[in-house]
């Protein structure tokens, strides 16, 4: 069993390409909403690249991920199947979950993903079970939960992050902080100003990262997956990153300004920063780098182009789906 998934030292070529898929993945989601092909809502994270793909990467093949209703980037970088998730959110029947979960209820358990979660919080205390069940069947497997700023000020919050450290849970918790919630800044909604500094009332530890450098993402995560596997307990990971898009295609943007999300997006984009970083040290030429995003746009047009074809799902079934 390797190390990690994806060190992007190591496969800088893999990390970039899978950063690109996410990206292209959920501005093919905007194009097909705009057209009219995709119904409800969904919660895109473009600009919050590097923390879903540093994360994974950063993990063994085999441990567990739990998601959030922002996690279409979470499911490609845990290995996700770009058609199977796109054929789900066109309500297809060879979606992920029969075309019935949509873009907030994606799971693909076979690989390790235990599912996205509609509720705020709602995936917290589901890896605190999945991380008791690596305990108990001794499988030296880590969960890592990702959650939002949100979330730290949620009751189940409190409730997973105490049992996991009573407990010493092979859990990593991933606070992927992009700033604001619906309509508020998380400096007004956060008491204390930091999810990482929450850790010490546990008595574990917090980590506070840049959470839009994937080198630094997956080197803390690394670190403090390494650190569940071998008993020492859970940590708190706290990954700072920017999301450009609104919370969700309803929300107007009215609490922040242009000026800002330029900002943001012209100076501290993940895959830019990235492909930055691995011309100036000489990883990748400027020929290869362009291939890699190429590859990577081609491949979501094939799995848009193939959900298309998919059959869709019908309700003549429904019921066998149902389990309570």
């Amino acid at each position: 069993m390797s190390d990690v998934r994806r060190d992007p030292r190591s496969e800088p070529g893999h990390v970039l390409a899978n950063m690109w898929r996410i990206r292209n993945f959920e501005e093919a989601l905007e194009e097909l909403f705009a057209r009219g092909m995709l119904h409800g809502t969904m919660h895109l994270s473009i600009g919050q690249e590097a923390t879903a793909e540093g994360t994974c990467g950063a993990l063994r093949h085999g441990d567990y991920i739990t998601s959030t209703h922002r996690g279409h980037g979470h499911t490609i970088a845990h290995g996700g199947d770009p058609m199977l998730m796109m054929a789900e959110l066109l309500m297809k029947d060879t979606g992920y979950c029969r075309g019935r979960g949509g873009s907030m209820h994606i799971a693909d358990v076979a690989n390790g993903n235990l599912g996205a979660n509609g509720i705020v919080a709602g995936s917290m205390t589901i890896a605190a079970g999945a991380a008791l069940t690596q305990v108990m069947n001794r499988t030296g497997r880590v969960v890592n939960c990702f959650f939002g700023d949100g979330a730290a000020n949620e009751g189940s919050f409190h409730e997973a992050v105490n049992l996991s450290a009573i407990w010493r849970l092979p859990v990593v918790w991933l606070c992927e902080n992009n700033q604001y919630g619906m309509s508020m800044a998380q400096e007004l909604s956060t008491a204390g100003g930091s999810v990482a500094a929450r850790a010490s009332a546990y008595g574990i530890d917090g980590v506070a990262v840049d959470g839009n450098d994937v080198l630094a993402v997956h080197d803390a995560v690394a670190a403090a997956a390494a650190k569940a596997r071998s008993g020492g307990g859970p940590t708190i990971v706290e990954s700072t990153t920017y999301r450009y898009r609104g919370h969700s295609k309803s929300d107007r943007n009215l609490y922040r300004t242009q000026t800002e999300i330029d900002q943001w997006r012209d100076e501290q984009d993940p895959i830019i920063r990235f492909e930055h970083h691995l011309e100036t040290d000489g990883l990748l030429t400027s020929d290869q780098i362009g291939q890699y995003r190429q590859q990577a746009a081609a491949e979501i047009r094939t799995a848009v182009q193939a959900a298309l074809q998919q059959p869709d799902a019908t309700a003549t079934d429904l019921l066998e789906s149902v389990y309570a």
